[in-house]
Parts: C-alpha cells; structure tokens; sequence
C-alpha cells in the first residue's frame, strides 16, 4: 500500500465519531506509514552517498506533501482522541464513586442486615445497578473489582438459603475463569503481537467481570490466571526488546563508522596524489560498509546519518581543495609562507609576552590555512617558521621562569609577615593597635606579587590573620564602622584583582545611594497626602524622621566613595 492510500484510510477512520474505537487502526496507520518513510529515508541517503561518490553535488530532499499532509491529519486525530480519552476518563471517575457507593451499601448489608428477604432484595438492587455502571479507571479496577467480588462472597456464605445458587455461581464463575486461562495460553499462536496485546487486553477485562469462586478453588485458578498473564508479557516485551536491540546494534554499527569517518577526516595528513588516492579507499570502504546496514531509531539514525555525511563532505572538500591548489601551483602558497615566516623573524626577539603571542598564534592559523606548499618547498618553510616560533616561546617560557624564582622571594616574606601578625599581641590602646594593623596592611602591599598559583592562598591567610585582631578590639557605633571599613579597603587593596575588587565596592555603595535617594522621593511624596490632624502630625512626624535618617545614611556613604578614590 502506498502513501496516498494510507493518508486516504487515515481520513476516513480519523472522521469517526468514536476516536477511541479507531485507535489500534489508526497506529497500525502510522507504523505502515513510517515503514514507508523510513524506506525512503534509506533509500535517498543511498542515493545521496552515490552521487557522492561520483562527486557529483548532493541532492536536495523534495518536500513530501503527502508526509505533512498525514501528520496534520494524525495531529488533529489525536487531539480529538485526547479530548475524547478527557470525557472517558470523567466518566470513569464518576463511575469510580458509584461503585464504591455501591460497595459500602453492600458491606452495610453484609455487616448489619439480619432479615434474609430484605438482604436478597437489598442485594438485588446493588448488583443490577453495579452492571449498569460504566468502566472505571484501569489503576482502580482490580481493587474495586476484588472488594466487590470479596464481599459478594461473604454475602453468599451468610444467606444459607441460597447456598445452592452459590454453589451453582461459584462453579460457573470458576469455569468462565478456565477458559479465560485457556484462551490466554492460546495467545501463543497469534503471530502478530499487536493482536496479542489487544486480544490479551480484553481476556484481563474478562476476567476482572467473572464473579467469585470458591475459596480453595481461588489460589489455584489466581495463580494460573498469572502465570499465563506474565508468560503472555514476556513475549511482548521479549518482541520489543528483540526489536529495539536490533535497531540500536544498527545504530551502534553506524555510529562505528560515523566515528571512523569523523577519524580519518581530523588524521588526514596528506600531502601527495598516492596518499589522497589510499585515503579516499578507505572512506568509499565506510560508505559501502554503511550501506549494508539496517536502520536504527529515528531520530538517532538521522542525527548519525547528519554526522557522517559531514564527515564525508568534509573529507572531499578537503581533496578538492587539495587538487585546486595542485592546479593553481605550489609555489604562490610558498612565497605567502615565506612573507609569513619574515613576519615571525621580526617578532621573535619581542618581549610584549601577550600581544605578541596573540599574533604569532594568528600567523600560526594563517599558515594553517593556506595549505601544503609542495614537496619541494613544504619542508625547508615549516622547518624555518617553526624555528621562529621556537625562539620566541623558548624566551617566553625562561622569562616566565625566572619570573617566578624572584616572586618565590615575594611569597616567603609574605608567609612571614602573616605568621608575625598572627603571633604578634597588638598594644591595649585601641588607636595604637588600629595603627599596628593599618601598617601591617600597608607592609603586606608593598611586599609585591607572588607566583599565580599560590596568590589566593597567602591573600586568604594574611586576611583571616587580620580579621582575628579586628574582631578582639570590640569596636561599636560609628566607630566600629569606620574603623571596619578602612580595613576592609585595606583588605581589598592587598587582594590579588585589587582593582576590580575596589571598583565593585564603588559600584555597591553607588547603587545604595540611588535607592535611598528613591525611598526619600517615595516618602515626600506620601507627605502631601497626609491631613491636617492630631493623627496625620504624628505619622507625619515619623515620615519625616525616616527621611532624615536616610539622608543621614547617604552622607556617611557618600564620605565612603570618598575614601575609595
């Protein structure tokens, strides 16, 4: 069957009133059509890597009307299902507090009923109104099915004088529940396990339905009832697993070769005809390989299918760029290598570390870019800018090294003042102390860098040292303030990213200035809203003192950016 048919079935069931009684038709739609699909897939990816191989260009994938078109119908049929599966669901429930209704009129009968005429009548009640009632939730069924069931059992047991009829429906109901046994070992010979799955769904429905059996009768019939169930599950999941690992070995396999693919484009390090001709073998090897593969998931095989087709374009992109440059001559490509390397001689006694890096390694992927110069010049230009390059990072790296020798210097004399601040008592008056502590702030700075890797340690240590005294001096009010505030100016004048430490507490401290300064627009404007009153004076009043104490707050501030210039 082809596309058009299956689009044409689709309308047709998805036109049905009843969405849910078309369900199984309609996926087995869908699979037949992503069959299709997937075929067509394979197909033009097959078709793709031929023209490929031909070196011909790629083929642009038409759009396929009849693929959208099926999808829309399918996306409007399965919003008219959900909303149907909505009301089936709302019915369910409704149901569901029917039967528990139900139920608990019949325990009442059961527990509390002493006439046997009006138990029987009571009785016959409830069971026709419990077959009137609807499906209920699929999650709830066997629960509410079993405690009817339960005390529908009890019920018989209790009324003597209906024992025969008991026993004849107890004997019934065990009959029934065999042969829905029997018909679920059955299942075994239906070959499509779409059938399986319906057919088994409707014998579990079934036998939910029968009615009780006798006592020692139950265990038995309960467990061969599950034992054919699970047995009936294994082969369906069994199916599904057999088929998803299929298609993700089929995908492991592409996957292989995509990598593969993806290797021998990044290693590709050729340089005459022969060796393009040895690379291009082993790739039209790849693609054959790929060929002769099954599909995989969907949307994995697609995106591994994107994957290899790069590395496939990559591959003869780069051969085609290769033999351009055969034909437009090696030597054009020499003498910009040359121009390159006369670049590189002039720069490699700079000392400007950075900036000179930043454009030799520019240089660097200039001369990646251009390509091979032949054998004739390729070897003597690489051997000479490679020796530019040398020199420069070779004295790059012993500067570096001798750097770090006098910093080591830098890093003892700090790790000797931290250990003097924390084993030095600061003298008992506070200001002479605050003045030890301001100096060994000042002497920390001006004891210089220290290698990179140990920055933030010393910086940590020599400000937790500090910390420790200021703490013990027990400042208060404004004083403690102030005195908190150089230190931490201090503190953060001796941090390794001073600078941008500083400008972040100026930022801080800007940032609260505005708000205070909306607060204070904010409360002079409720002031003309309050009347001329005993009350409002009051609230007026404490308005007032809000705004004079942020206009405090700002000046004092204000004194802090001050200090931070």
């Amino acid at each position: 069957m082809d596309k058009s048919a299956l689009l044409e079935q689709l309308r047709a069931l998805a036109a049905q009133e009843d969405a849910l009684a078309v369900a199984r038709e309609i996926a087995e739609l869908r699979t037949q059509m992503e069959d299709l699909l997937l075929e067509e897939d394979r197909k033009f990816q097959i078709a793709q890597l031929d023209a490929q191989e031909k070196g011909e260009e790629p083929m642009e994938k038409p759009v396929d009307e009849v693929r959208n078109a099926f999808y829309a119908v399918l996306g409007e049929y399965r919003e008219k299902r959900v909303a149907q599966q909505r009301v089936k669901q709302d019915a369910e429930e409704v149901n569901l507090r029917r039967k528990k209704s139900l139920i608990a009129r019949l325990r009442e009968v059961v527990e509390k009923e002493e006439n046997i005429g009006a138990a029987l009548a009571a009785y016959k009640e409830i069971h026709e109104q419990w077959k009137e009632v609807g499906d209920i939730t699929r999650d709830k069924r066997q629960e509410i099915q079993s405690e009817y069931s339960r005390l529908l059992e009890t019920f018989f047991y209790h009324i003597k004088i209906y024992r025969e009829l008991r026993e004849h429906d107890l004997h019934r109901n065990e009959q029934l529940k065999l042969d829905v046994i029997q018909r679920i070992q059955q299942l075994v010979s239906l070959e499509q396990i779409k059938d399986v799955e319906h057919a088994l769904k409707a014998l579990q429905n079934e036998w939910d339905e029968i009615g009780p059996v006798r006592n020692e009768e139950w265990e038995n019939l309960k467990n061969a009832y599950w034992d054919a169930v699970r047995a009936t599950y294994t082969r369906i999941h069994g199916f599904y697993e057999e088929k998803r690992g299929e298609l993700t070995e089929n995908l492991e396999k592409k996957r292989a070769l995509a990598e593969k693919a993806k290797e021998l484009v990044k290693d590709l390090q050729v340089s005459s005809t022969k060796e393009w001709e040895g690379a291009t073998k082993k790739l039209l090897e790849l693609q054959e390989s790929w060929k002769k593969i099954g599909f995989g998931p969907r949307k994995e095989n697609e995106e591994v299918w994107k994957e290899f087709r790069a590395s496939c374009d990559e591959f003869f992109t780069k051969k085609k760029s290769f033999f351009d440059t055969l034909k437009g001559g090696f030597d054009q490509i020499a003498a910009k290598k040359q121009e390159l390397i006369e670049k590189l001689n002039e720069l490699k006694e700079s000392q400007e570390w950075k900036e000179t890096s930043a454009e030799i390694v520019k240089i660097q992927n200039v001369w990646k870019s251009l390509g091979n110069a032949g054998q004739r010049n390729e070897q003597k230009l690489w051997k000479e800018f490679r020796g530019a390059c040398d020199h420069f990072f070779n004295a790059k790296s012993s500067f570096y090294a001798a750097q770090d020798e006098a910093l080591a210097g830098n890093l003892v004399a700090k790790r000797e003042l931290i250990d003097k601040i924390k084993n030095t008592p600061l003298p008992e008056d506070k200001k002479e102390a605050l003045a030890v502590l301001r100096n060994y702030a000042a002497e920390f700075t001006a004891l210089g860098k220290v290698p990179m890797k140990d920055k933030d340690t010393i910086y940590n240590a020599y400000r937790e040292a500090l910390d420790e005294h200021y703490k013990r001096l027990k400042l208060e009010g404004a004083e403690q303030e102030r005195v908190m505030f150089q230190a931490k100016l201090d503190t953060l004048k001796a941090s390794p990213n001073a600078d941008k430490a500083l400008q972040r507490e100026r930022i801080d401290i800007r940032e609260k200035i505005t708000r205070m300064e909306n607060d204070i627009r904010q409360l002079e404007n409720n002031l003309g809203f309050f009347a001329k009153s005993k009350g409002a004076d009051s609230l007026r009043k404490e308005v007032e003192g809000k705004i004079q104490a942020s206009r405090d707050r700002i000046v004092e501030l204000k004194n802090k950016l001050k200090q931070l210039v």
